[in-house]
């Protein structure tokens, strides 16, 4: 740890005083190479990290290659059809044994001395085997199972602590806003589209978290998206407070430092919500979709999948939006100030080539890399990280809004920041977690 920062950063990373209605946040955790490291054994080391969705290898065999918390993995189903994730790793020297992004392995093969596994990960061919001695045994040499996998409907998460918590446990209150995006499909089936965005940005990973949903930043930072969507005719006015959400929207912590930003749609969407950008066309399969959620939800529940957005944060990494198109965004730090962002589009297994189009439409004008919202938020994070390099002058970042309050917190609120804070500042100081309250 650097020795010319100060305060004394072990001792205070985030100040979190309820009582004085104060909560900042050291800038130089955004900054400081030495906590990237501690980040990577207190916080990516513990905690569950999504892999991919199940429906990305859908048949034995197929298989994506990803590096998860600087580890190379296989993400794949063996002989079985059951969901493996694989350390890429051959298990004689070490070198990569799955050197393709992705395709349908009948088996892998380490090309530094020829060692081959099944689709299962057992050892099956080691060329001179005859000159082992009587103590080797292939089957000590299997490839190694990453040392925690689970899922919940269909996200597949890893955890390399082997006796980490449950995941189902872990996701706490996470798991009613994967419900919500799950229950868009009839079948309970949602599946990523094919095709991924991938991109740098030159800005510290847990900058990217708070943008993510960071409603105060939308009017400024996003001003031409909102004037695009006013000038083709959505309509943008203030909704009135209904049994589901306030008109405003609002900020909730759900635990474990997960926390989501809920709120009145009025960007449309494929399931069910139509906005004239998407065209006349498009009305009567929209309605068709609201039609069949009324009738399998209820008009209560269909409401609420329909004619609500969230953007859900699932600690540490993990981006779920879920507005005019449901965005599967993850990242994973390079450096201090570098992170590498992959994201993909998500939608029920039984929509029409119709619906599939507007989907992938919102996908791309909003948050694609050349869309209305990325670009902005790129330039808007990497400006951040520039003006963090007078940390030691100005150590300190705000983080207060609504702090004030007893109850509801807005969206434009800062409570769902300050629960990702909370729970980050627990883990790297090696803590016990907190009870939720107003600086969490």
């Amino acid at each position: 740890m650097s020795q010319d920062t100060a305060p004394n950063l072990y001792d205070e990373w985030v100040r979190n005083n309820p009582d004085a209605l104060d909560f900042q946040v050291n800038r130089a955790a955004l900054v400081d190479p030495a906590v990237l490291e501690l980040e990577q054994r207190r916080i990516f080391d513990r905690c569950w990290i999504y892999v991919g969705h199940e429906s990305e290898v859908r048949a034995p065999g197929d298989f994506k290659t990803r590096t998860i918390c600087g580890r190379p993995l296989i993400f794949t189903r063996d002989s079985k059809g059951a969901i493996r994730v694989f350390l890429n790793s051959c298990r004689h020297r070490g070198a990569i044994v799955a050197r393709e992004p992705e395709g349908n392995a009948t088996n892998y093969f380490c090309f530094y001395h020829g060692w081959t596994y099944d689709r299962d990960g057992v050892l099956d061919g080691v060329p001179g085997e005859s000159s082992y001695p009587r103590s080797f045994r292939k089957s000590h040499f299997n490839l190694a199972d990453a040392p925690a996998t689970d899922s919940y409907r269909g996200f597949v998460f890893v955890n390399f602590n082997p006796d980490a918590i449950p995941l189902i446990d872990y996701l706490a209150g996470a798991t009613e806003y994967i419900d919500l995006i799950v229950d868009q499909s009839p079948s309970g089936r949602v599946e990523i589209i094919q095709g991924v965005q991938e991109y740098d940005i030159a800005a510290n990973w847990k900058l990217l978290v708070e943008n993510s949903f960071d409603d105060y930043h939308l009017l400024t930072t996003h001003s031409t998206w909102l004037n695009y969507m006013r000038n083709s005719g959505v309509e943008m006015k203030k909704p009135e407070r209904g049994h589901l959400l306030p008109a405003h929207g609002i900020g909730r912590s759900l635990g474990n430092g997960h926390a989501v930003v809920d709120n009145i749609n009025f960007r449309g969407r494929p399931v069910a919500k139509w906005i004239p950008i998407y065209g006349e066309a498009a009305k009567p399969e929209l309605e068709r979709i609201r039609a069949e959620l009324v009738t399998r939800l209820g008009e209560a529940r269909a409401t609420r999948v329909a004619d609500t957005n969230r953007n859900l944060v699932v600690f540490p990494n993990l981006v779920l939006n879920d507005g005019s198109s449901v965005t599967v965004r993850t990242f994973h730090p390079l450096a201090a100030d570098r992170m590498q962002v992959r994201a993909w589009a998500l939608g029920p297994v039984e929509e029409t080539p119709e619906a599939r189009a507007i989907r992938l439409d919102s996908f791309l004008t909003f948050y694609g890399p050349g869309g209305f919202a990325t670009p902005d938020d790129v330039e808007a994070l990497e400006m951040v990280q520039a003006g963090l390099a007078t940390y030691r002058e100005l150590p300190w970042s705000v983080m207060t809004r609504g702090m004030e309050k007893d109850g509801e917190q807005l969206n434009t609120d800062e409570l769902h920041l300050r629960a990702f804070w909370t729970r980050w500042d627990e883990l790297i100081r090696d803590a016990p977690a907190s009870k939720p309250g107003k600086g969490a």
